[in-house]
């Protein structure tokens, strides 16, 4: 058996060592190395650019302008913590580009949050934009954290000396915060009330994703997993795919993945595998979504929903189905695990959650991405 440890436990920091570009394991005492050859998102969005520009006979000049933020903050802020003591936090804003109009972008609240990161969804968020005919840039935030070990006045008190330390560079005309990983309407809404008391007035146009007594929009909470089960739709239509029984698997059970998951079971879709942080559940019978949105409500994670198979990461990419989303984090599909994929159709619902090695792996097998963008 594979004896496999974090860079952590290593002593190393997980992200230097993917800027080296070499990703390390440790099997039986000797030192391999991994097939893809980079996962930092960063260097990937990176590439993609330059291959884009490439392909579009584009100046190399328009491909480096894009590669880099305009600007990017990185801020340390105390929290007097429950118990009495004080820890300091971390957090980055990265402004990539306002040609088309005011930043806009995520805050997420995340132990594995780093600059590259942060730095690679701004840009894809510009690009996101700028696809759809936005009127904005993009933007990405985040606080090196765990909200799961924060109280809920802990919570509040990092969400709002976040805003505090990043007030200058955020308005409606500047920069527009909205939800993310592990960030909610609530924490929204601490983050609007921050920033108005700043200002000293009303402000609700500065955040989006808020609750609806304070401005925010109705379907906002399902609206990104609504668009991908819509464009989880067309794409089986393409392929001719019905979607009357067709498996599903979903990796991650957060907002989006939770959300998108229902509405394809309303489509007509099995979703049979679900897997989040904490376990995984397998059912080749079909897992009931509604049940399973209930019990993740009480219980905190899909692990241990009854009449379901214990499963993880590794056996939800290999699951036989005909339909896998992703709507985790980034680097989850990597040249390791893709040839393991037997599905017929991936649905990006994370940012950046394929490596480009496994897409080209995925190519060859003759699977359909949808990419995230």
């Amino acid at each position: 058996m594979k004896n496999r440890f974090t860079t952590q436990q290593l002593g190393v920091n997980k992200w230097e060592t993917l800027r080296s570009q070499e990703i390390w394991e440790v099997l039986g005492g000797k030192i391999m190395v991994s097939t893809d050859t980079t996962l930092n998102p960063l260097t990937i969005v990176q590439q993609q650019l330059s291959k884009t520009a490439q392909a579009l006979n584009l100046k190399p000049a328009v491909a480096d302008i894009l590669k880099e933020p305009m600007r990017f903050v990185e801020v340390s802020f105390p929290v007097k913590m429950d118990d009495g003591s004080t820890r300091v936090f971390k957090g980055y804003r990265s402004q990539h580009n306002n040609a088309l109009g005011p930043f806009k972008g995520g805050m997420r609240f995340h132990p594995e949050v780093n600059a590259d990161e942060v730095k690679a969804l701004s840009i894809w968020m510009t690009l996101k934009c700028a696809i759809l005919g936005l009127p904005f840039g993009g933007s990405k935030g985040g606080v090196v954290c765990d909200p799961n070990e924060l109280s809920s006045n802990e919570l509040e008190q990092v969400s709002r000396r976040f805003i505090r330390s990043l007030y200058k560079v955020l308005g409606p005309e500047n920069d527009i915060p909205a939800p993310d990983v592990n960030t909610s309407a609530r924490i929204m809404g601490w983050m609007l009330d921050e920033f108005e008391s700043l200002k000293g007035g009303n402000s609700p146009g500065c955040i989006t994703g808020k609750p609806i007594i304070l401005g925010g929009s109705y379907g906002r909470t399902e609206a990104t997993g609504r668009g991908v089960a819509v464009i989880a739709r067309e794409a089986a239509r393409q392929i001719g795919l019905p979607l009357e029984g067709a498996r599903v698997a979903v990796q991650g059970f957060g907002n989006v993945g939770s959300h998108l998951a229902c509405i394809l079971q309303q489509m007509g879709c099995r979703v049979i595998a679900v897997v989040d942080i904490y376990g995984g559940i397998y059912n080749p019978a079909g897992l009931d979504m509604s049940q399973l949105t209930e019990y993740v409500v009480q219980k905190g994670s899909v692990q241990g929903f009854p009449g379901a198979t214990p499963i993880g990461n590794k056996e939800l990419f290999a699951t036989e189905c005909e339909i896998l989303i992703p709507a985790a984090l980034e680097n989850q599909i990597i040249a390791e695990n893709a040839s393991d994929i037997k599905a017929r159709l991936v649905v990006e619902a994370a940012n950046g959650p394929t490596s480009p090695a496994a897409d080209q792996i995925l190519k060859e097998k003759g699977v359909l991405v949808v990419p995230d963008i």
